[in-house]
């Protein structure tokens, strides 16, 4: 039986993910002035995808394993690993064209994403709380970073692969809800990380032979940082709590990303944070406290 005790652990481990998620975005933005983006992408999700895969077959950290019927790993292949490595391609390279606020607002619009395909609006008192909690961090999105779009213009093609990264991360959070009628969290991560990154193998092949990457200490820090916390911990929190949520509620929660990025980008590269960041919050932990009431 789901209990109010594990409603709280699942939105801690949320709250969790977004403070590794704000980090892993300021990370991947210090990481794409030097390296590939489609070479970070594959490298970082070829080493999740291997560090989970020695996990569930040398501990019972996650619980047993299940086994993959043939239906199930083409529906890997096809849907979520190809929806996730287009998903994290296009959010590296928007990172290049386009400024973090821009791509942050933009990955911010997902929960409308999620709700709209979950049936789209109805007559109900539960889709008005869940569009008005939308509508919340959706408002408080544009309140926090309208002063950063004011000042600092962005190039539309990297504000069109936000966009479209956005709507991937919809589509791969439904593939994961599905998935998780059957896996658990640590296997969905596992299985559609490596197959994600053999997608998009060749192409950072051709990256790196093309140009070459930078190595040094710091890089490699902040890739490992991306690939254990960002990737290993975020992503099995993320999966799980798709076990039990509805994506539209999980993605409300999620809206709370974009202001965990601004801080870190103030703390680590000294970014300043927007006037409007404290109202903006309000607004934003406003929609987010809307999306988890639970009808009785």
């Amino acid at each position: 039986m789901f209990t109010t005790r594990n409603h709280s652990a699942i939105a801690a481990g949320l709250f969790c993910a977004i403070l590794f998620w704000g980090a892993n975005n300021t990370g991947v933005k210090y990481l794409v002035q030097e390296w590939p983006p489609v070479w970070i992408a594959c490298s970082r999700m070829w080493c999740v995808g291997a560090i989970f895969y020695v996990l569930l077959r040398r501990t019972d950290w996650f619980g047993p394993t299940h086994p993959l019927t043939p239906e199930l790993r083409r529906s890997l292949w096809r849907r979520s690993s190809l929806s996730l490595a287009v998903y994290v391609v296009a959010f590296t390279v928007a990172l290049k064209f386009t400024s973090a606020s821009h791509v942050a607002l933009c990955l911010g619009t997902s929960p409308v994403w999620a709700l709209l395909c979950e049936g789209g609006p109805r007559a109900t008192l539960d889709s008005l709380r869940r569009y008005g909690a939308a509508a919340l961090a959706l408002g408080g999105l544009l309140l926090l970073f309208w002063p950063k779009l004011q000042a600092s213009g962005g190039d539309w093609r990297g504000d069109l692969l936000a966009l479209g990264a956005s709507f991937l991360w919809t589509l791969y959070g439904r593939h994961c809800r599905e998935l998780a009628q059957t896996m658990s969290g640590a296997e969905i991560t596992s299985a559609t990380m490596w197959r994600a990154a053999a997608w998009l193998t060749p192409a950072a092949l051709w990256e790196v032979a093309r140009g070459g990457i930078a190595l040094g200490w710091g890089l490699v820090g902040v890739h490992a940082y991306c690939t254990v916390f960002g990737g290993v911990i975020s992503f099995a929190l993320y999966n799980n709590a798709l076990r039990h949520w509805p994506v539209s509620q999980v993605f409300i929660f999620g809206s709370l990303i974009p202001a965990s990025t601004m801080l870190w980008a103030w703390l680590l590269l000294g970014e300043p944070v927007t006037s409007t960041f404290w109202l903006a919050m309000l607004l934003v932990g406003a929609g987010v406290a809307l999306g988890q009431k639970r009808q009785p």
